[in-house]
């Protein structure tokens, strides 16, 4: 039977097969423990570097996998500041109704919240992953009140983030913030040709960019074998997902009376007239999908091991995906414990994003926040405004769109200021970085360790 952790010997098979391939030696202690802090974190912080070392990489990923059993209290008083995780949708889409300005106050707790968990949460591969499938799904809140709908969604999001991706999908799929970013809210059967004058008053018709982004960019993939015809089809399903009351009180709702009541065929496979069901059978539909299997996996394998994707590793991953019913923990189980992973070619072969880059400084440094603000002004001066990616691609996760010349010197800035104690709300104590750089220097074995 498959082991229910990462085990010593698995991760030794992994890295000595790894090296065979690479024909390059094996990775040492040290540059294993670094290499995994570096992906399953947002970066090493000193006691990370020495618990690795006293509980081993397999606790250590156990623990990572299940968050719900990480005591994070300390970042929970940190949030409590921003007091708009808390409030319901309704307040806040009414708040923005109300008051200018209300908007760029919500995105910017919003920012500083996310900047926040990235640095002080304990539940890191969590994190992790909340980023990751927040671009995947990616809203951008500066249309209409989307603003006041990312509290939910992004809580949904995290909350799956290591569950199965037929849930996180399905949780996408109904939330107000892709419904009225993707304009499937409006989405509707088209009516009779002697209705065309109300039709083009209420602006009533379908309307694919929904379908569209859900096959191309939540699951089979540009290449996943759908067709112009299969996006129509799909559109025509999810007529009728709206939101009621979007300005003042925005949730899902399923109104029959916008729905298209025919038969219709995706993939081949025939969708029976079934009101909301229709679109709850496309979920399904997708989720269990090859393509589906084959397209998240890939990237998933960008995300932790290379831009330059194994495709053996990819197999395995789509097969794993396949086998649990997509199983996001068993799927990066998989790439953990994979030769791949832990072979030469993929130590520090990822450029990190700008939220990666500060977040793993700050904590690099063992710094203390007291205030996240001059955190996320500094992701936004490197490109990555947090919330603020109007593609439905969200922001990448490649070398190529972080390593232009103005990005490079914003980011050597921050590095300045950050170990000049220079950058605002956060405090840096130098010396014991000081002291482990000599002490690594000198060949100390307990240094090496940390």
């Amino acid at each position: 039977m498959r082991p229910a952790i990462v085990t010593a010997t698995c991760l030794a098979v992994a890295c000595a097969h790894g090296a065979r391939n690479d024909v390059t030696p094996p990775l040492l202690e040290r540059e294993q423990n670094e290499h995994l802090l570096s992906r399953a974190t947002f970066g090493a912080r000193p006691q990370d570097r020495e618990r690795l070392a006293r509980i081993g990489v397999a606790a250590f990923l156990d623990e990572q996998l299940h968050p719900e059993r990480i005591e994070d209290g300390a970042l929970e008083a940190q949030l409590a500041k921003f007091p708009v995780l808390e409030r319901s949708t309704a307040d806040l889409a009414q708040d923005m109704a109300d008051e200018r300005g209300m908007r760029r106050d919500l995105v910017t707790q919003l920012a500083q919240a996310k900047v926040m968990r990235a640095v002080a949460s304990e539940r890191q591969l969590q994190e992790v992953m909340a980023d990751f499938w927040f671009n995947h799904f990616n809203v951008f809140a500066g249309k209409m009140n989307e603003a006041a709908l990312l509290p939910a969604y992004e809580r949904e999001i995290r909350e799956r983030a290591l569950g199965r991706f037929g849930d996180l999908l399905a949780a996408t799929a109904h939330s107000p913030a892709m419904l009225i970013y993707l304009d499937n809210w409006r989405s509707s059967a088209p009516l009779p040709p002697r209705a065309r004058a109300t039709a083009a008053r209420r602006k009533r018709g379908l309307n694919e960019n929904y379908a569209r982004e859900l096959l191309e960019l939540h699951t089979l993939g540009v290449d996943g074998g759908y067709t112009q015809a299969d996006v129509i089809e799909v559109a025509r399903c999810f007529t009728g997902w709206t939101v009621a009351e979007e300005k003042t009180d925005p949730r899902f709702v399923f109104r029959p009376g916008m729905h298209d009541p025919g038969v219709k065929r995706v993939l081949g496979q025939e969708i029976a007239a079934g009101g909301q069901g229709d679109g709850e059978a496309v979920l399904d539909l997708l989720a269990h999908h090859p393509s589906t299997a084959r397209f998240v996996s890939r990237k998933l394998v960008k995300k932790f091991v290379s831009d330059d994707a194994p495709e053996a590793l990819v197999q395995r991953a789509a097969e794993t995906f396949l086998r649990t019913d997509g199983d996001i923990r068993s799927v990066l189980r998989t790439l953990f414990e994979s030769p791949e992973f832990w072979s030469r070619r993929a130590l520090r072969a990822k450029v990190r994003s700008p939220l990666e880059l500060v977040a793993g400084s700050v904590r690099a440094l063992g710094a203390r926040v007291d205030d996240p603000a001059a955190l996320a002004r500094a992701v936004a001066r490197m490109g990555e405004p947090l919330f603020a990616a109007q593609a439905p691609t969200g922001y990448p996760d490649d070398a190529a769109a972080w390593l232009s010349a103005g990005a490079l010197l914003a980011r050597i800035d921050f590095a300045v200021a950050l170990s000049r104690g220079q950058v605002e709300g956060v405090a840096v104590d130098l010396d014991p970085v000081a002291a482990r750089a000599v002490a690594l220097s000198l060949g100390s074995p307990e240094a090496q360790r940390r």
